[in-house]
C-alpha cells in the first residue's frame, strides 16, 4: 500500500547537520505513523524517532534527543529527520518505517513498511 525511499545520507564531519527525506508513494500518507531507525554492522536495528499520522505527537531515543527533530509534510507525502551536531556514534544505516497506527512508538513490530535505507557515515 506504501513505497518509502530515503535519501539526504552523505559524508559529513562530526558537529556538521544533514537533512534525511523519506518520499512515499500514493494518497494514504497521512494514514500512516512514520519512524526512523538505525542499523550498524553487527549490531540490531535500533529506534530513533517517531511521528504521529497527523504530526503532532513525537517521540525520540535518549542517544539524539535534543538534536535530532522529526517531521513529515502530508501534503508532499514526505518524511524528514533534521540531524544537528552529529557525532561518531550517529554513523550507520538509517531507515524510514510507516505503520497503520496513528502513532507507532519504538517497537520495530508497530511499522510494516521499510525503506531500503540511506547511509550516514560521521567522520572526525
Amino acid at each position: 500500500q506504501v513505497q518509502l525511499v530515503e535519501s539526504g545520507g552523505g559524508q559529513v564531519q562530526a558537529g556538521d547537520s544533514l537533512r534525511l527525506s523519506c518520499a512515499a508513494s500514493g494518497r494514504t500518507f497521512s494514514s500512516y505513523a512514520m519512524g526512523w531507525f538505525r542499523q550498524v554492522p553487527g549490531k540490531e536495528r535500533e529506534f530513533v524517532s517517531a511521528i504521529s499520522w497527523t504530526g503532532t505527537g513525537t517521540g525520540y531515543a535518549d542517544s539524539v534527543k535534543g538534536r535530532f527533530t522529526i517531521s513529515r509534510d502530508n501534503a508532499k507525502s514526505t518524511l524528514y529527520l533534521q540531524m544537528n551536531s552529529l557525532v561518531l556514534e550517529d554513523t550507520a544505516v538509517y531507515y524510514c518505517a510507516a505503520s497503520s497506527l496513528r502513532y507507532a512508538g519504538s517497537r520495530g513490530t508497530n511499522y510494516g513498511y521499510w525503506g531500503q535505507g540511506t547511509q550516514v557515515t560521521v567522520s572526525s
